[in-house]
């Protein structure tokens, strides 16, 4: 063919291929206007709507209603179903027919009764394939059914995506027709499109580019649009050029399918069930008709729902599990929040986790995948090796808003020093779409060149679910191995990290916490939902406790392991990285709300039956005991009934994870309450004494011996105060730095203060603030007999827009970096801002203390359910509040209740009992009836204050066996005899998921069992009993 030389100008050359495949311009002339054939109207479509999720059985039978193509129907959270009967033309025998359904919301076609295929328009499916080359023989008349979710992929959020949903939102059908899909004018348009991305992403400066340019122009001038003929010439031009290949050394992807679907965000969890659906039955589709597709896919949680949701779909998916292409990934129960949950939540979440995966598809994740979670503790390479994991996958530290983290693979050291291979995907994504920017930023951003040549990318729409389409699978396939970029492998996680693990010789290592320098509002947003996952885990373990040592002493006690097992994975549902965080719409928070009532009703159900056959010796309960869940002996006051059934205040003792009597004791040292001449209050109980100001502040903290003040010259203690918080974007997410300059004490007084308490074995007093004529605060301030810490009982109606409480504490302490409990241990972050990645953490978070010490003196923030803190120099800040209006415009409104403490202490925090009084704060304990003749018992004790016996539970696979686990807080290397009034048989260790260690078993003797602990080292035994 001969062409008149032209000048070939970059500009207009790759402009002419892109109108070339246009879907805006020239569409009655070019390429892209050819894809579909002749077209056929629908015999029917008709319209059922429902304000329910139903099966389909259920919605099958319902009356349907006409429904014209156009008309509007919802509201937002409804399901459209639509009856379809399709008559297909025999003339379009040997001709692939779709059904082009194009839509608001999120459809899934049901066909003989079985989901076949997902449709939404944000996630670029938009037709339903009837027939590849229909043939005679086929029913050209069918009958289908569309499920129409009334929201969209991303919810309904009213005017942007994060925005409160929009309750009112109407839905439509904008197209439903039969039409014939031209799939070689497909294939041609993916060569294009992959040519001129290459044009466009390559840029002026390679040579690689110009090629491309001039391979894409000549394929323009070869092919005509209305001439088929001219394909196949056409399509050898593109194929010459990407079957030049590669040199050896270049960049390696690893490619995989993914999905990610938040289990709730700005949908309720009944909608990811659904969402699930949709993505999942789309995705065995493309299994079907693509040998090499490999699927990663994470969460037992959803897994369960489609098994239970879906029956039909979760056997395919078992099958392609077998085959090793729909592969699971991650090992625990949800994609959790990093931050926020314990120790032990985090434990279950992989024993929860790789159970289900273990039973219902004989598979072992060796990799832990958090893409999307908030920051990552110091303490999860320990877990996850304890849970028979080597390998973590994430990227969301590529959103760090003030520093780049330096490396996308590398070794994460955690607390203990166990290490694990971690890998980011260098193109900053877990939706990669499968084009040529998102392989050229895999090798542009990797930040180990020269020590990993390997990476992945997934690939598919996520967050709302979707998944994967055809044409992402094409756009791959066409890159193989092309020159000028990654070579491209379709590949699954194991195979990415065992290429990473044979070439890790030079890769660098992380020590200490990924912290993610953004979302840090997520510590204290939706303060309902954090009080309720606390105390809930608290709950939980006390009942373990509990019911375990009924169960080692009550034949009869039948331990409700089915019920337990419930609801831990309700508590750890709520674990999930839009939840807990409190980033979710209302209708999630409702209903995690809901599940924690449903714990705590039916958990405390569990642990009064527990404790009734712990004080059961077959005489009517008559008398008040007490039982105490952790592993040391407290002496603390209680709050009762008395005989005429009045609250009534008793100091008491009981030993160690054990019962006792709730036998009043005196107070060595009763509390002395003193009111001033200037109405300011002293309270004193021989260990601490404080002064409390008329407005609630604290003028004086100090420690009775010694006579060593806490609180800064000048300055005041317990001082609330307000801020403006109006971050960049992301509401309930982010917190900024300016947010600081905003600082406004909280200083109106509506009610002074006054004694509550006279003293004896409590001294309180009380006192009301005002926030604004919307918002107040009621505190008593709680000094007990015998108790190291001042506690703050806190009430406060909110109704604020926009704005922070906080609490703070200006100490005499100086300190370069201040001590924050973690998951099983703690760790420390800097009071100064020297470098960036100091700046970075003006909002922190951390669990039940925060300590701040010099030398032998310091003073430790304690709470009962509050993550959020800051220490700046020597001033300690406990977050309480936010008031964000996106995605929930009521977050956080309505009436709080929590408790706060403030300890000061001699010598260093371990020494102290920082650590154990935090505990106490949050494990009250429990009282219950039991027989007069109860006799103080302990089951368990440590005699190393290093040692924590963190829990007590019922073996999964094993019958009159325990599990305990302990860990070492304090950061030392310590030997330590666990003993037990159990009939102990035999001890072994174990790992998280309760497998027998091939260890040698820990020895006992008669003093009970010896342990050695490394710092932050997490221990598990198994213990068998005698019948």
């Amino acid at each position: 063919m001969f062409h008149q030389p032209v000048l070939k100008n970059r500009r207009t050359l790759l402009e002419r291929a892109e109108k070339f495949i246009s879907e805006v311009y020239f569409t009655d002339c070019n390429l892209r206007g050819r894809l579909f054939g002749d077209s056929h109207p629908l015999a029917s479509i008709s319209l059922f709507l429902s304000p329910k999720r139903i099966p389909f059985e259920e919605a099958s039978k319902q009356n349907f209603a006409p429904y014209k193509v156009g008309d509007t129907f919802g509201p937002t959270w409804w399901t459209g179903w639509f009856r379809v009967s399709l008559s297909l033309p025999a003339a379009w025998r040997g001709k692939e027919v779709h059904l082009l359904w194009e839509s608001d919301g999120e459809a899934l076609v049901w066909r003989d009764g079985q989901p076949v295929q997902g449709l939404t328009k944000e996630g670029e499916k938009t037709s339903y394939i009837l027939t590849e080359s229909l043939k005679e023989e086929e029913p050209h008349r069918v009958t289908l059914y569309v499920e129409l979710a009334c929201n969209g992929l991303f919810g309904a959020g009213h005017g942007s995506m994060i925005a409160a949903p929009d309750p009112g939102r109407r839905f439509s059908v904008q197209k439903a027709e039969l039409v014939v899909f031209r799939r070689d004018v497909m294939d041609l348009l993916t060569d294009f499109e992959m040519l001129v991305d290459i044009v466009k992403n390559l840029g002026e400066g390679e040579q690689r580019s110009f090629q491309a340019l001039f391979t894409v122009n000549e394929m323009v001038n070869v092919c005509d649009p209305a001439d088929p003929g001219s394909f196949p010439k056409t399509r050898s031009l593109a194929a010459t050029f990407f079957s030049q290949r590669n040199g050896q050394s270049q960049h390696t992807v690893h490619a995989m399918g993914h999905c990610h679907i938040d289990s709730a965000w700005l949908w309720p969890y009944e909608e990811t069930i659904r969402k699930c659906g949709r993505s999942w039955v789309t995705v065995i589709r493309l299994m079907e008709k693509n040998p090499d597709f490999v699927f990663t896919c994470s969460q037992a949680q959803q897994f369960d729902w489609v098994k239970r949701w879906y029956p039909g779909l979760f056997s395919q998916i078992q099958s392609y599990v077998q085959k090793g292409r729909f592969v699971p990934v991650g090992g625990t129960w949800v994609e959790m929040d990093g931050n926020l949950p314990s120790g032990e939540s985090m434990v279950r979440q992989f024993l929860q986790g790789q159970r289900f995966f273990q039973q219902e598809f004989g598979v072992h994740c060796k990799e832990l995948w958090l893409p999307d979670t908030f920051g990552y503790s110091a303490q999860l390479p320990q877990i996850m090796r304890g849970s028979g994991i080597s390998r973590f996958l994430t990227q969301k530290l590529s959103w760090n808003l003030v520093n780049t983290f330096p490396h996308n693979t590398f070794f994460w050291e955690g607390l203990d020093g166990s290490q694990v291979l971690t890998h980011f995907p260098p193109g900053n994504s877990y939706e990669m779409k499968g084009k040529i920017e998102d392989l050229l930023n895999t090798v542009r951003n990797n930040r180990d060149k020269g020590r990993a040549n390997h990476s992945m990318v997934l690939f598919g729409f996520g967050d709302g679910g979707g998944g994967p389409t055809q044409l992402m699978l094409d756009r791959l396939q066409r890159v193989r191995d092309t020159d000028g970029l990654p070579r491209v492998q379709m590949s699954d996680p194991d195979m990415l990290f065992s290429q990473l693990e044979a070439e890790s010789a030079l890769l660098c290592t992380w020590s200490g916490e990924m912290f993610l320098e953004l979302h840090n509002g997520t510590y204290t947003t939706q303060a309902q939902i954090k009080r309720g996952n606390r105390h809930c885990e608290m709950l939980l373990r006390d009942v373990e406790v509990a019911s375990s040592l009924a169960l080692s002493q009550d034949g009869a006690f039948r331990f409700q392991e089915e019920k337990l097992q419930e609801l831990w994975r309700l508590l750890l549902l709520n674990q999930f990285h839009d939840v807990i965080p409190g980033s979710c719409i209302e209708m999630v928070v409702e209903d995690a709300l809901r599940h924690y009532e449903e714990i705590r009703g039916a958990g405390t159900s569990l642990l009064l039956d527990a404790l009734r056959s712990l004080g059961s010796s077959g005489r009517e309960p008559d008398s008040s005991a007490v039982f105490n869940s952790l592993p040391w002996q407290r002496h603390e006051v209680i709050e009762r009934q008395d005989v005429a059934g009045q609250p009534e205040l008793a100091l008491v003792t009981v030993p160690s994870a054990g019962v006792a009597l709730a036998t009043e004791a005196k107070p060595e040292i009763p509390v002395s309450v003193t009111v001033q001449a200037d109405g300011s209050v002293v309270m004193d109980n021989g260990i601490i004494r404080t002064t409390v100001n008329s407005d609630g502040s604290l003028a004086s903290l100090g420690l009775v011996a010694g006579g060593r003040e806490a609180i800064s010259d000048g300055c005041h203690g317990n001082r609330f105060v307000m801020f403006d918080d109006v971050p960049l974007y992301w509401d309930s997410w982010d917190v900024m730095d300016y947010h600081l300059q905003t600082r406004k004490p909280v200083e109106q007084v509506t009610e002074p203060l006054e004694v509550v308490s006279l003293g004896g074995v409590r001294g309180s007093v009380r006192c009301s603030l005002r926030i604004s004529d919307r918002s107040s605060i009621e505190q008593e301030i709680v000094l007990d007999a015998a108790s190291p810490y001042v506690k703050f009982s806190t009430k406060v109606v909110w109704a604020e827009s926009h704005k922070f409480l906080k609490v703070e504490f200006p100490v005499r302490v100086r300190s370069p970096n201040a001590t924050f409990e973690i998951q099983f241990g703690h760790l420390q972050r800097p009071t100064h801002r020297n470098t960036s990645w100091d700046w970075a953490r003006f909002e922190v978070w951390g669990h039940k203390w925060a300590d701040l010490s010099e030398h032998n003196f310091g003073v430790a923030l304690l709470n009962d359910c509050k993550y959020g803190y800051s220490v700046q120099k020597n001033v300690m800040t406990l977050s309480l509040l936010r008031a964000p209006k996106a995605p929930d415009a009521n977050a956080d409104m309505g009436t709080h209740h929590f408790t706060y403490a403030v300890m000061p202490h001699a010598g260093s925090f371990q020494d102290a009992g920082v650590i154990r009084s935090a505990y106490n704060l949050n494990s009250p304990l429990r009282i219950f009836q039991s027989s007069a003749d109860l006799e103080p018992w302990s089951a368990f004790s440590v005699d190393a204050a290093a040692v924590v016996l963190e829990t007590v539970k019922q073996a999964e696979d094993m019958k009159a066996a325990l599990v305990v686990r302990l860990y070492e807080s304090h950061g030392s290397s310590v030997t330590a005899t666990l003993r037990t009034a159990l009939p102990v048989r035999a001890a072994l260790y174990c790992d998280l998921l309760e497998r027998p260690s091939t260890l040698d078993p820990p020895e006992m003797g008669p003093d009970g069992i010896s342990l050695s602990f490394s710092p932050f080292q997490i221990l598990t035994l198994l213990l068998t009993l005698r019948s």
